[in-house]
């Protein structure tokens, strides 16, 4: 499970944990704690580190992908980018307690040409901090999640009832954000050859260019159109100040 969870399946990698957390803390010692722990960690640093050179090669076009199945694929990635962001960095070692970005960290990292020496020092340290955490849990809510079983397993018929509700109402829910959100999937584009002929007819004062690259894809030194202006898409309510409304507006990313 955490193999699959980190290389983007939906997998309820944390419960695995927890429960192998218990089962490890059993009189009869089922499983053994430093093994699992070792397991775990393997797992989820060999599908990471799968998910950081597929996202080195493949760039947005995984991350794309891998948010399909979001209500809204744009939110999804920047997101994830926002969060890089922010925290910089040091995101590895908290991404997987954050649904969606635990999905979107190790590839993220690796289109934005991360160092691979210092993508697994963070990835390690975010396995092992996620790992042993839900090992804990587990381990020591052990009396607890017996007696919540054998409750379930007393429920019986009514447990399964109420699964199956809660299923057709996310599955409803899930839908309905699909179809709310559905408008912004589709992106108006322009070739580059009408853009071209528009600045350099008389009309070309009321173009304006706008680069936004996102953070770790954007160089300082890097060349841009000539007259855009560079806006950073991860800070919009301060740098969309920016931008002109008397002029129609060009964007163009990576």
């Amino acid at each position: 499970m955490l193999f699959a969870e980190a290389i983007g399946l939906p997998f309820p990698a944390a419960i695995a944990l927890v429960a192998a957390g218990a089962a490890a803390a059993s009189p009869s010692h089922t499983l053994s704690g430093p093994g699992v722990l070792l397991a775990a960690m393997l797992a989820l640093m060999i599908g990471d580190t799968a998910q950081f050179w597929l996202g080195r090669y493949t760039g947005w076009a995984l991350l794309g992908l891998l948010c399909r199945l979001s209500m809204n694929p744009e939110t999804c990635i920047l997101r994830s980018a926002e969060s890089f962001y922010k925290r910089g960095k040091v995101t590895l070692v908290i991404a997987k307690f954050i649904p969606g970005i635990n999905t979107m960290a190790a590839p993220l990292a690796g289109s934005m040409k991360m160092r691979f020496g210092q993508f697994l020092r963070l990835d390690f340290a975010g396995a092992l901090l996620y790992s042993a955490s839900y090992l804990l849990v587990g381990y020591l809510s052990r009396d607890f999640l017996a007696a919540t079983l054998s409750g379930f397993h007393a429920a019986g018929r009514a447990m399964e009832v109420v699964v199956v509700a809660a299923l057709v109402v996310y599955a409803v829910y899930r839908a309905a954000q699909f179809r709310k959100h559905k408008k912004y999937r589709i992106m108006p584009r322009v070739q580059v050859q009408e853009l071209a002929a528009r600045l350099a007819s008389e009309d070309s004062n009321r173009v304006q260019i706008v680069d936004v690259r996102s953070h770790g894809y954007y160089d300082i030194g890097s060349e841009r159109i000539a007259g855009s202006i560079r806006i950073e898409p991860n800070n919009l309510e301060e740098e969309i100040k920016n931008l002109s409304k008397d002029k129609d507006i060009y964007l163009y990313c990576t």
